[in-house]
């Protein structure tokens, strides 16, 4: 996985004109061990609830990120150490939340990246509510399931394909 963000955007000029590629805004935080990943997309669409984000991490990930549209809450944490140490062992490549995480220096251990908008110690609720595999929205950019994601310190991009730098 040797890609950098800026080269990505560099290179691919024309898919950020017509809209193939977009970067989201610089308002996530890193966690986990990997500041670079890359993957197809798994969304979900849940809002101060789990039980979706628990299901879906305990299949096999196969290199893939999951996006989870949390609707950009700072009440409840959508991911803790448990969950970070499922996705690593099931192969999820990382994990971007439009909320908060939670257990910061379990999921810093594991070999995952993860991007949140920060951390909050209030677990969420577990009543399964929510969508699986649908268009989301995370700050403002469209992402939908197949979609490619490239992330690295200099920021978060959202393809429609896979790119080559």
């Amino acid at each position: 996985m040797n890609f950098a963000t800026t080269d990505l955007c560099d290179d691919n000029a024309n898919l950020l004109e017509d809209g193939r590629l977009a970067v989201l805004p610089p308002v996530f935080r890193h966690f986990g061990k990997q500041v670079r990943f890359s993957g197809r997309v798994t969304t979900l669409k849940v809002h101060e609830d789990n039980a979706l984000v628990r299901s879906v991490l305990e299949t096999q990930g196969g290199g893939n990120v999951l996006v989870i549209d949390g609707g950009g809450s700072l009440r409840r944490a959508l991911v803790g150490g448990q969950l970070g140490l499922l996705a690593q062992d099931n192969g999820w490549a990382g994990i971007i939340v439009d909320g908060c995480i939670r257990d910061t220096d379990e999921i810093n251990s594991c070999e995952i990246g993860v991007r949140a908008l920060g951390a909050h110690p209030q677990k969420s609720s577990k009543k399964g509510a929510g969508e699986r595999n649908v268009r989301v929205h995370i700050q403002g950019v469209p992402v939908q399931p197949g979609d490619w994601i490239y992330a690295d310190a200099d920021g978060i991009l959202v393809a429609q394909q896979m790119l080559v730098s």
